[in-house]
């Protein structure tokens, strides 16, 4: 364990950029003699990049999450994850194993959030999809303690990328297996308020009747416009009954998703204030995705971008063993990412056109509604960019019509490469890359004086394979997308998932002080898995 101080940084950081980037994701592969066999069983380690006057200051912490405090103090890995199963200790007699297994008739989910940062309020949570969210401090990351959903609304799954108004409110959606009336998708809404915790405050905005209720669709985000919240129901599935028995048979819950190819998509749209849902029922075709790019209106119609997979096999990408060598041998391929635009006419008159009518009026897309026999209209998308993962926006355009948008882009692997600007008008792109290096999911920051959309910088962490290239802060300028500065790490990075930038106006108000930081050993880095 050592304690740097100062990143070491070539070029100039912007004066203006001031504020922390928060990321979050897997950084610890094994306790003692076990080891994870999923990239996402990963435990928690979240680490920081603080730009102030000019400098970057660099420091990461695990997640003191009760999984991590009982797999440390066991020296095992005692919770079941997403990939991997944890059974009993067979030190332990055959009563204890008896009630272990008893309590698993109902999943005990872990609390190893380890998928991004989100807020609530002034409050700063590690998150997953499960009910368990840890608070944690952006300043120093120590682990404030943990929150259950639970004890403000009536969720056993939530998602860790929620949306965020102009006014500080924090939307987000989740999935009430228990519910007395049927399973249910509900959307939920935090006030913006400086009292703690904001979320005493929590409030339902709808429910959303599943159409299954032992096969509840599987999502990971969600889309909003100004007046509209749009949840996809994909026919990516969570089985029911094999999770509810999953450990009596040895199976984890990763395994309980199921993609069927021959059901279709629904697209439900909620009014933001009223919390109806539209009559009109909004189908397509069978895809599998995980992140929306972004969702505004025009002219009538609500536009909605998404990351959508020919299948479910992204998962799969990620075990151990697939990541130790090359995703793409002979007769295995993977489909890859495609952006793909959404278009639902919400004022056009059912009744005064004929069955087999195109409804979307806009010039610019050659996305279709078509509206059926049965007064329903079926969607077609309109395909942007292939290859592009981990998307994201100027969050000041959030909900409202945008140009750009960057992401990760990668030659189909676990391997991401580059980083990419895509021009949703031009459909023209730029991307960053560099040998040996493994960029993060990009992170827009706007500059304070922007006029333009684009007007800003682009951050990523970047971790090399290169044992003489240290890993680095990536900022790039957000227009010309040339690189500007980098601040070089003297400690172990870990490639992450998610997290978020807080601007120095309402981030922490302690002072930078020395922090001990983690290092990884060898085996540990998530880069050494990456066809090492």
């Amino acid at each position: 364990m050592f304690c740097p101080e100062t990143c070491l940084f070539v070029g100039t950081i912007p004066s203006w950029l001031q504020g922390t980037l928060l990321r979050n994701g897997p950084g610890l592969f094994s306790v003692g003699d076990t080891s994870y066999n999923h990239w996402f069983d990963g435990m928690s380690l979240i680490h920081s990049f603080t730009f102030k006057d000019g400098e970057v200051h660099y420091r990461s912490k695990f997640l003191k999450s009760e999984t991590y405090k009982k797999n440390i103090a066991a020296n095992r890995i005692v919770v079941t994850e997403f990939g991997t199963m944890a059974y009993p200790d067979p030190c332990k007699n055959i009563f204890s194993k008896a009630f272990t297994y008893l309590l698993n008739t109902i999943p005990n989910f872990t609390d190893n959030n380890l998928v991004n940062i989100i807020r609530y309020g002034e409050d700063y949570y590690a998150a997953s999809e499960i009910n368990f969210i840890n608070q944690v401090n952006p300043s120093t990351l120590e682990t404030v303690g943990r929150v259950n959903y639970r004890n403000h609304i009536a969720l056993n799954l939530a998602t860790a990328h929620p949306h965020y108004d102009e006014e500080g409110n924090t939307y987000n959606m989740g999935t009430s297996i228990m519910a007395m009336t049927g399973l249910k998708y509900v959307i939920f809404k935090v006030p913006a308020t400086e009292k703690m915790p904001a979320l005493k405050k929590l409030e339902q905005v709808c429910s959303i009747p599943a159409r299954s209720n032992l096969y509840p669709s599987y999502f990971h985000s969600f889309g909003m416009t100004e007046n509209y919240i749009i949840f996809v129901e994909q026919a990516f599935k969570l089985d029911i009954i094999r999770l509810a028995t999953a450990y009596f048979r040895g199976e984890t819950w990763g395994r309980c998703l199921n993609y069927d190819k021959d059901d279709v998509t629904l697209f439900h749209l909620i009014d933001r204030k009223t919390g109806k849902a539209v009559d009109t029922k909004f189908y397509g075709d069978a895809f599998v995705v995980f992140h929306h790019i972004n969702a505004y209106e025009e002219n009538g119609h609500v536009v909605f971008d998404l990351i959508t997979f020919k299948d479910a096999s992204l998962y799969d990408m990620f075990y151990m063993e697939n990541m130790k060598k090359e995703i793409q041998e002979e007769g295995k391929t993977i489909p890859p990412p495609v952006s793909q635009r959404f278009v639902i006419p919400i004022n056009a008159d059912l009744k005064e056109v004929p069955g087999g009518t195109n409804l979307v009026k806009l010039q610019d897309t050659s996305a279709t509604a078509v509206l059926q026999k049965d007064g329903s209209l079926f969607l077609t998308p309109d395909s942007l960019f292939e290859g592009l993962e981990l998307p994201g926006i100027n969050y000041k355009y959030n909900t409202k019509k945008h140009r750009y948008f960057y992401g990760s882009r990668m030659d189909w692997s676990p391997k991401i490469t580059k980083v990419t600007k895509v021009d949703t008008v031009t459909r023209t792109y730029m991307e960053w890359t560099e040998k040996d290096c493994y960029p993060s999911e990009p992170v827009f920051v706007a500059s304070p004086d922007a006029v333009d959309e684009d007007d800003g910088v682009i951050l990523s962490s970047v971790v090399s394979l290169n044992p003489k290239k240290p890993p680095f802060m990536l900022v790039l300028d957000a227009k010309t997308f040339q690189e500007i500065a980098r601040a070089s790490i003297n400690a172990s990075v870990h490639l992450d998932l998610h997290g978020l930038f807080i601007h120095e106006k309402s981030q922490l108000k302690q002072p930078l002080e020395p922090t001990t930081y983690f290092t990884l050993n060898h085996s540990e880095r998530l880069c050494l898995h990456l066809n090492h």
